[in-house]
């Protein structure tokens, strides 16, 4: 097809359906790595006991896949200018298959350790990947509802996890839950392979040595430090962790707006539509974050679930973000991220404030119901806000500010957990010192949990707040169209 014939085609080529082959592709490969960074969690006590290790040493399985996430997260933007988003997307997730494999047949927690390290080392570019691959498809009007649609897997997949993985180790075994990724990794690919279209590569600067060295360093120690902090926030390997990840946070922002071409784009930051977004969707990570942990550890911890049953309770939370998740992408095209971003924090400050009454014998009913009004408020608000942060920034920067903001929300998550889990642990600690329930460690936990959903309660609030202030980005030149301006040609939509 010729060039004037390619640029005649009208933009009603470009329809939701015929996104799906390669939206499909993104989907299957973020829905499999986002899976991991929960599924994990409930076969701990399974892992501690099969290897005869202890449990500090099964986290660590945990922890070197959050770093890998966090280190490598900074790299996704140059590598698919250098390289092509398609072909880094189909390595990564090639990667992050044959690591759940070495997992599966890992005979040592040491073995285990380090495959995991090489499952989050594949799994860290696929979610920036993968977002902006999908960006640049969707033509301006319609962004909102494919953004809506990729975030399906986004807010499925960790609540799904815990059931999955509870399911399997009670019909087979642990070794199942990395053994699953295998036929996804592999429909993954073979669809990637065949629909998503091939971006032309940019002319790139040299890399940015000084930046992707203080990168890594600085976010996988900030992560390290915070996922130390949940034991005590003044050990000595919280301290180093904080210090080193933060003096090399400081130094590469330094080093970053001095650089004409970035590892990480900080300069968007000028934006202030770009920012308040940011910010914004910083306060949702912490209030969503904060139930899908809180919420399993009073099920198993205070009422006695088994993982498999608090699950199942938990899938309330997924279903109604599933529902509602369409809905805000639609409306996101007609209305904009504001009134989504109110409503949706709305029900999700509703929902907490509900579960900060908790008690050890509140009605199963309640309980879901407030799961359901979360489930709800996160459908509405992730994807329109997620979109509205990329609307902000100008198009050319597409590739560059999705891992910027999936490097600082892997941090602010990080953080959240660590210092919720800090918190509920010192507050259980001050309600069993406590004269009116000293000894009863029941009831201090009832307390506890109620003051941390509290917590994150008043973060939405805040969320609310910072809300009223979201405007719908200034179009600028070229914003219509995909990509950085250029409207993709037709034939690259399915690639052969």
């Amino acid at each position: 097809m010729s060039m004037q014939k390619a640029s005649a085609v009208p933009v009603a080529e470009f329809s939701i359906k015929t996104l799906i082959p390669p939206l499909m592709a993104v989907i299957l490969g973020m829905i499999m790595v986002i899976l991991d960074s929960t599924v994990i969690n409930v076969a701990v006590p399974n892992l501690q006991q099969y290897f005869g290790t202890t449990l500090k040493t099964i986290q660590w399985t945990i922890t070197g896949y959050t770093l890998a996430l966090s280190a490598v997260i900074p790299l996704a933007g140059w590598m698919t200018d250098k390289f092509g988003a398609k072909r880094i997307f189909l390595i990564t997730i090639t990667l992050f298959t044959l690591g759940s494999v070495l997992c599966s047949l890992a005979q040592t927690s040491e073995q285990l350790i380090i495959f995991r390290i090489i499952q989050g080392l594949g799994g860290g570019m696929v979610a920036p990947i993968g977002m902006a691959m999908v960006f640049r498809l969707a033509p301006a009007d319609k962004r909102g509802a494919v953004m809506g649609m990729l975030g399906i897997p986004m807010l499925l997949a960790p609540a799904s996890g815990p059931i999955l993985s509870g399911w399997l180790i009670d019909i087979a075994s642990w070794h199942w839950i990395f053994l699953i990724n295998l036929p996804i990794g592999i429909a993954a690919v073979i669809v990637g392979m065949k629909f998503l279209p091939t971006f032309e590569n940019k002319k790139v600067p040299s890399l940015d040595i000084l930046g992707m060295i203080l990168a890594p360093i600085a976010f996988a120690m900030l992560a390290f430090g915070v996922n130390e902090a949940g034991t005590s926030w003044t050990s000595t390997s919280t301290l180093t962790g904080l210090i080193i990840g933060g003096a090399a946070l400081i130094l590469f922002i330094f080093v970053e707006l001095r650089q004409k071409e970035p590892l990480l784009e900080l300069r968007v930051f000028a934006s202030s539509d770009f920012t308040r977004g940011v910010i914004l969707s910083w306060m949702f990570q912490v209030a969503m974050f904060g139930a899908i942990l809180m919420i399993p550890l009073y099920l198993q911890n205070v009422r006695g679930f088994t993982p498999l049953e608090s699950g199942f309770t938990t899938l309330a939370q997924a279903l109604a973000s599933m529902l509602f998740m369409p809905f805000g992408g639609k409306l996101f095209d007609k209305w904009g991220a504001r009134p989504l971003a109110l409503a949706g924090l709305t029900l999700v400050s509703i929902g907490l404030f509900i579960l900060s009454q908790i008690s050890a014998d509140m009605a199963m009913g309640i309980i879901i119901f407030a799961l359901a009004l979360m489930g709800a408020g996160m459908g509405l608000t992730m994807m329109p806000l997620n979109t509205h942060i990329l609307n902000s920034a100008p198009r050319r920067l597409v590739n560059r500010v999705t891992p910027l903001t999936s490097a600082t929300q892997q941090v602010v998550t990080s953080f959240a957990i660590a210092g919720l889990t800090g918190y509920l642990t010192s507050k259980i600690s001050h309600y069993m010192s406590a004269p009116d329930t000293a000894g009863n460690i029941l009831t201090s936990s009832t307390s506890a949990f109620g003051d941390t959903f509290l917590i994150t309660a008043c973060i939405a609030v805040a969320g609310i707040v910072l809300s009223t202030i979201l405007r719908k980005p200034r179009v600028k030149p070229g914003d219509e169209l995909s990509g950085d301006g250029e409207m993709p040609d037709p034939k690259t939509m399915i690639s052969h």
